[in-house]
């Protein structure tokens, strides 16, 4: 099966909107190796993000980091190594449209 590593998903969300980040496709497969939220604000931020399985609704079981502190005019890199299966969804929040996330990682096909 190949691999191809790449930029998974990139957003800005608006405020206080739970919004995805990514979907795997179907018949494939993925690693998340790290997700990047940065804080493009001065002030600070909360941010969640969750990882569910597809046709599941968001649930509190979902989310791997839930109203998480960011300082303004910082970021933090989770490299957690997250795998998912064909149609699952990772889905990201935040409390302020100065909050972006990045995914990088891979798709097995």
């Amino acid at each position: 099966m190949p691999t191809v590593y790449k930029i998974l998903g990139q957003s800005n969300p608006a405020a206080t909107s739970a919004t995805t980040l990514y979907t795997v496709p179907s018949a494939n497969s993925t690693v998340i190796s790290t997700i990047n939220v940065c804080n493009q604000s001065s002030s600070a931020g909360n941010f969640r993000i969750a990882v569910r399985p597809g046709g599941e609704s968001l649930a509190a079981k979902h989310y791997i980091a839930y109203d998480t502190v960011l300082a303004g005019l910082d970021s933090i890199a989770m490299t957690i190594g997250v795998t998912l299966a064909a149609t699952d969804v990772v889905t990201v929040y935040a409390s302020s449209a100065n909050i972006s996330f990045v995914a990088f990682g891979s798709e097995i096909y």
